[in-house]
């Protein structure tokens, strides 16, 4: 089983060991990690942000499933970029599995970004906006994606330490994916 390995852990500044990492771990279980870092890509051409996106279309075309790493990023809720390749995933009936190092609810996390008030029974932002409030870890398209395509959002009972290096609940993922191919 090939799994493509989505997530903004490309913007680290050690991607590359991460992704290694990533792709050592899915070995162990039997299964082969797609990195998007390891799409071939160049860099040196005219529009590298269509090639990178391209790259990464044929290498989840290729992939058999997902795992997308949707620890909050630059906000409360995820990556937008790994949200793409989570519903580019899910839309292609491919086996979607995620995870989140923040074990927080997605409501919490919006408070600790904005100044949330309370109006007519609804959570309002600083903008007027109403913040979805379902009681879910993330925004409820991408875990209920997760639920109908795949396997629920995979989350640590408390914080990690170092939410972008703790490979706890990443491989609780490789092993429902692992899992999977017996069970078929």
């Amino acid at each position: 089983m090939k799994i493509y390995l989505a997530g903004p852990d490309v913007f680290l500044p050690d991607a590359a060991a991460i992704g290694r990492r990533k792709v050592e771990i899915c070995a162990r279980h039997g299964l082969t990690g797609l990195y998007p870092l390891d799409s071939e890509v160049d860099r040196s051409a005219g529009d590298v942000s269509l090639n990178v996106f391209k790259g990464c279309e044929v290498m989840m075309d290729a992939a058999d499933a997902v795992i997308a790493n949707l620890t909050p990023f630059r906000g409360p809720g995820a990556d937008p970029g790994t949200a793409y390749e989570l519903g580019y995933m899910a839309a292609r009936g491919k086996f979607c599995l995620g995870y989140c190092n923040d074990p927080s609810l997605y409501v919490d996390r919006v408070r600790r970004f904005t100044v949330v008030r309370s109006q007519d029974g609804r959570l309002i932002d600083a903008d007027g906006l109403t913040v979805e409030d379902f009681g879910l870890a993330d925004n409820l398209m991408m875990v209920h994606a997760l639920d109908l395509h795949g396997c629920a959002l995979v989350t640590p009972t408390k914080a990690a330490a170092d939410i972008w290096r703790d490979f706890t609940a990443f491989e609780a993922c490789v092993r429902l994916a692992a899992e999977r191919i017996v069970s078929h």
